[in-house]
């Protein structure tokens, strides 16, 4: 059996440029919010802030300050709500670091940190790349920071599900990986979100043997998913 998860649950999103991590945050958090009654807070991606007011990239030195400002958000956020959805964590400033700079020195650190998220979604690589001001090299860089946020997780422990599909579609993939975590909370018994989530499929004790592999969801992905999770 996977250890129960504590209270407040943290919910992480991560993913490669431009694979929809910012309206799922958002989506994800407001389903949750409405039809489960539980306190949900979302929490925005520091990073995209960053560059919007700085108008450029971060350089190698300006990464450890991000990530610091990231875990703090969450943490603060944790304090007065039983779930806290975070569009990314300091994972994903650890990943940029070695693509970028070529530095791996967040990598134990972000890991140490990423150890108080519940459950990881990672969103797969099958919408459009979008153009989106500083903050995104190209569509060629999103396979490169897929296998290395994969190649973390995995092999430091980090349970993840991969949640694909186009609007309530991915939407609908995300509450059903989170509904093994919400289970045994119902705020809301009559609601008609938290039942669906408490009797959904994917609410079964198989979710656990699956997340210790390091992934879950692997039925609900496209073909480009199946592939990568195939031994």
């Amino acid at each position: 059996m996977a250890q129960r998860a504590e209270w407040p649950i943290r919910i992480s999103i991560v993913g490669a440029e431009s694979t929809g991590k910012t309206t799922l945050a958002a989506a994800l958090a407001q389903a949750l919010s409405q039809g489960s009654g539980l306190r949900v807070a979302w929490v925005p991606e520091v990073l995209r802030e960053w560059c919007e007011r700085m108008g450029r990239t971060p350089q190698a030195h300006e990464q450890v300050a991000i990530l610091q400002s990231q875990q703090a958000r969450m943490d603060a956020a944790a304090l007065g709500h039983e779930v806290v959805v975070c569009d990314t964590t300091p994972l994903m400033t650890a990943v940029y670091s070695r693509l970028v700079f070529g530095d791996d020195s967040l990598d134990a650190q972000a890991v140490k940190l990423h150890c108080s998220v519940a459950l990881t979604l990672l969103t797969a690589l099958d919408l459009p790349w979008v153009a989106d001001g500083h903050q995104r090299d190209g569509p060629q860089v999103r396979e490169p920071v897929d296998t290395l946020l994969r190649s973390l997780m995995q092999s430091n422990g980090l349970p993840y599900a991969v949640v694909g599909g186009a609007g309530p579609a991915r939407v609908a993939q995300a509450l059903a990986a989170v509904a093994p975590l919400l289970r045994e909370r119902r705020a809301r018994p009559d609601g008609g979100l938290f039942t669906r989530l408490a009797s959904s499929a994917n609410a079964t004790d198989a979710d656990d043997a699956t997340r210790r592999q390091g992934w879950a969801c692997e039925c609900c992905v496209g073909e480009y998913e199946r592939a990568l999770l195939r031994p």
